[in-house]
């Protein structure tokens, strides 16, 4: 039963920092892709970040510079690490999680609000 389990989210002021982070469970995860999403309020999901099981990163150009992506596989987690924070990044972040070399996200956690206030 694969379950990922996101954490960190809160209420920031503008240029500060927040850590987020994602902890899976139920999977090989050093076999696993795995990604940041996030759903701002009345808009779509949107990709943030993704490291592969090879630590291959990409980040969404809205957060390039800002944010980092990182995984530790001992502790089966994946972190965001989101600095420069402004108002639009204000949204759900979804942790998501595909099997190396597929295409599709499969599993997804339930999310963590983030709210960048001024």
């Amino acid at each position: 039963q694969v379950q990922l389990a996101e954490s960190g989210g809160g209420l920031v002021q503008a240029g500060g920092s927040l850590r987020l982070s994602c902890v899976a469970s139920g999977l090989t995860f050093n076999s696993h892709d795995m990604g940041w999403f996030r759903q701002p309020p009345g808009k779509e999901r949107e990709f943030v970040a993704r490291i592969t099981w090879s630590r291959s990163t990409e980040f969404a150009v809205s957060v390039k510079g800002r944010f980092t992506i990182s995984r530790d596989d001992a502790k089966n987690t994946v972190y965001l690490q989101m600095d420069s924070l402004k108002p639009e990044d204000t949204a759900v972040y979804y942790c998501a999680a595909r099997r190396k070399f597929d295409l599709r996200y499969e599993y997804w956690g339930r999310g963590t609000l983030v709210t960048v206030s001024s």
